[in-house]
């Protein structure tokens, strides 16, 4: 039986770029895209030809669920309307997966959280570092005891410059009266959730800054945060818009040109314990113990986002859970929320 799949808000960079998503859609066997959505028609239209056409085009998301009848949403879009989407889609009994925040701030991704459960709605979650080889080995070695007692976890994603959400439709996110915040909110919740997966545990954040100073827009692109866990497990969490990415044609980026920024980061994770110090950096994992030390490959060998939604959809069909739900994203967006605080308390 095939799936049949609409989409919501697509000027989300994640439409088509990075996890592209859409894409993703398209590849897969038994799942059909039959909508699209967004606020602007010139955008709606513009993705729908990037997928070679033959996509039903809308400017309003109830126009186009009530029109295409989808089996499933994937949502997307302004953090300024994620949470009335969210709220629309359980009110009218339909299963989806949305992007991270899920709303504005933490109070409207709790509410959403809290109708999820009441209505026993299917809304996942993508929360692709938590599949990643670094994360797993992580969990696993935590789960056998070999780190012994934790000492401190780090995380750092710092993405090429903010100009590509003007050039992928999604200048929004520079806007903070719709976003609400930049680097911090859009990947701090990769970071903060992977810190609440590994310790298992609620945590506080203890120190927080943000800055504007590199690219000078009215949303942060680089934050330093850092975070403690109930049991006293340390992190330090570092995101950013400041790596100096250049275009395919070797400069840095000057136009409007939606494909001339190429994937590319400067990343580094680690985990380090009493017995075990575990690293993640330019696609490798390193292993050091008091004794020995191995090296093994990091990089994925599927594409995460499409293993994030062909995931989600299997557990939807069997009636399971979602891997990541509403109150993991709740959990790592008060956070985000927290750190914003501080920052500003102490800026």
């Amino acid at each position: 039986m095939t799936i049949r799949v609409a989409a919501i808000e697509v000027s989300h960079w994640h439409a088509l770029y990075d996890a592209a998503y859409l894409r993703q859609i398209h590849q897969m066997p038994d799942v059909q895209l039959v909508g699209l959505q967004d606020p602007d028609p010139n955008v709606a239209a513009w993705t729908a030809a990037q997928l070679g056409g033959g996509v039903a085009v809308f400017t309003d998301y109830r126009e186009m669920l009530r029109a295409v009848k989808p089996d499933f949403v994937i949502a997307l879009g302004r953090h300024s309307a994620m949470a009335e989407v969210g709220h629309h889609l359980l009110d009218e009994g339909l299963p989806f997966l949305m992007e991270k925040p899920m709303g504005f701030d933490a109070r409207e991704v709790l509410a959403l959280a809290e109708k999820t459960r009441a209505k026993g709605g299917f809304a996942a979650v993508p929360m692709p570092q938590r599949n990643s080889a670094f994360v797993r080995k992580a969990r696993g070695m935590i789960d056998e005891g070999r780190f012994g007692p934790l000492s401190h976890i780090y995380m750092r994603m710092n993405r090429f410059s903010s100009a590509r959400y003007v050039a992928w439709n999604s200048a929004w996110m520079l806007d903070p009266s719709q976003s609400n915040g930049g680097a911090l909110r859009n990947l701090g919740a990769h970071g903060f959730d992977a810190f609440l997966h590994l310790t298992g545990e609620d945590a506080e954040i203890t120190g927080a800054q943000i800055s504007r100073r590199a690219l000078g827009t009215s949303v942060d692109d680089y934050a330093s945060v850092l975070i403690r866990s109930k049991s006293g497990v340390l992190g330090t969490l570092e995101v950013g818009n400041a790596y100096p990415r250049r275009t395919a044609e070797g400069g840095p980026y000057k136009g409007p040109s939606r494909d001339k920024f190429l994937d590319g980061a400067d990343g580094e994770w680690k985990v380090s314990g009493r017995d075990a110090l575990l690293m993640s950096k330019d696609g490798a994992l390193r292993l050091v113990t008091s004794d020995d030390e191995e090296t093994a490959p990091s990089t994925p060998t599927t594409n995460p986002s499409y293993e994030v939604i062909a995931e989600a959809l299997r557990r939807w069909k069997s009636g399971d859970r979602p891997e990541v739900d509403v109150y993991d994203c709740y959990r790592a967006v008060k956070l985000i929320d927290e750190a914003y605080g501080v920052a500003e308390l102490h800026g």
